[in-house]
């Protein structure tokens, strides 16, 4: 898969674009703002196997001695969407990708 990267390393304005096999597609990610440390916006953005734009957020709040962690992605669902939702399921598609995510995020938080 060939990654690239753009904009400053870190932040605001940070780019990370992917171009991989058919299961991986190509995309890109922008990061809209960063409140650190508890709140992150980016702009998603799938082009293959199918187009989709997205913002996903990712909210930290410290609770006594735990962390709710939020993770959302929000944008339209044209129809074709719908229909791949329908037989393959969002969570299926994209859920693993966000266990992944939250497994990293825990760990780091951790040490």
């Amino acid at each position: 898969m060939k990654k690239t990267y753009s904009g400053p390393s870190s932040g605001k304005g940070a780019i990370y674009e992917w171009d991989g096999n058919s299961k991986a597609g190509k995309g890109r990610m922008e990061i809209l703002h960063d409140a650190n440390p508890s709140n992150v916006a980016i702009q998603l953005d799938f082009i293959t196997p199918f187009e989709g734009h997205y913002i996903t957020e990712l909210t930290v709040v410290p609770s006594g001695n735990a962390t709710t962690v939020t993770w959302t992605m929000t944008g339209p669902s044209p129809y074709t969407q719908k229909l791949i939702g329908i037989f393959l399921g969002m969570d299926k598609m994209v859920g693993g990708d966000f266990e992944t995510g939250l497994a990293n995020l825990k760990t780091l938080a951790e040490k």
